[in-house]
């Protein structure tokens, strides 16, 4: 299971990355993008929750994605602690040219639409149980 895992990582990883690069964005970038195209406002503790990821790792894309103009960093006005996040209106438009990427991406696994929706059911199950066991910070 852990170089099946791996070696998939890398291998739809790879499938992602010209696709993405027409968009101007790194994988990591395109995450952050997708939970603030779901949901923005959020702070950066959320979207750090969201995506697993810890500060040190989260704070250059988002430094990244704001000097892109797409999002905006600013400290929020009910607790300067926190770290609010939006989209510009050049992030809003961007979603449209990445609505294809999901698609482009299936179609270029050749693995059926059933088979994935599957896959990424066991995957939740699997990261559940890591952050259950402790493996994972949430």
């Amino acid at each position: 299971m852990c170089f099946a895992l791996a070696v998939a990582n890398r291998a739809v990883l790879a499938v992602y990355r010209p696709i993405l690069d027409r968009l101007g964005l790194t994988h990591p970038q395109y995450l952050v993008m997708l939970a603030l195209w779901e949901r923005s406002p959020l702070t950066s503790k959320e979207v750090g929750q969201l995506l697993q990821l810890d500060s040190p790792t989260l704070s250059p894309l988002l430094k990244r994605l704001e000097a892109l103009g797409l999002i905006t960093r600013a400290r929020s006005a009910a607790d300067e602690r926190q770290l609010v996040l939006e989209l510009t209106d050049a992030g809003r438009a961007l979603r449209a040219e990445a609505e294809s990427v999901p698609g482009q991406v299936v179609d270029a696994l050749g693995v059926g639409l059933d088979e994935l929706q599957d896959l990424h059911a066991a995957l939740v199950r699997v990261n559940a149980a890591a952050l259950k066991a402790g493996a994972i910070r949430n």
